[in-house]
């Protein structure tokens, strides 16, 4: 049913499977690493330009319902 030849090409191509897909992991975590985690990370200048353009977004939503 199975020859030796099967069994080696089958361990070849998932030893080549699992490397690449090692790599696509160990890229993916360095990738998330490297966001700002948590508020702590947003600087006190960054938070307030976001909180000023939301109340702009917010006030031309309103002029605009009216």
């Amino acid at each position: 049913m199975f020859s030796k030849s099967d069994f080696w090409i089958g361990l070849a191509v998932g030893a080549v499977a699992g490397v690449f897909g090692y790599k696509l992991l160990e890229q993916q975590q360095q990738q998330v690493a490297a966001l700002p985690q948590g508020p702590a990370a947003i600087s006190l200048a960054e938070l307030q330009r976001q909180k000023e353009e939301l109340e702009d977004l917010i006030a031309a939503q309103e002029a605009a319902e009216k």
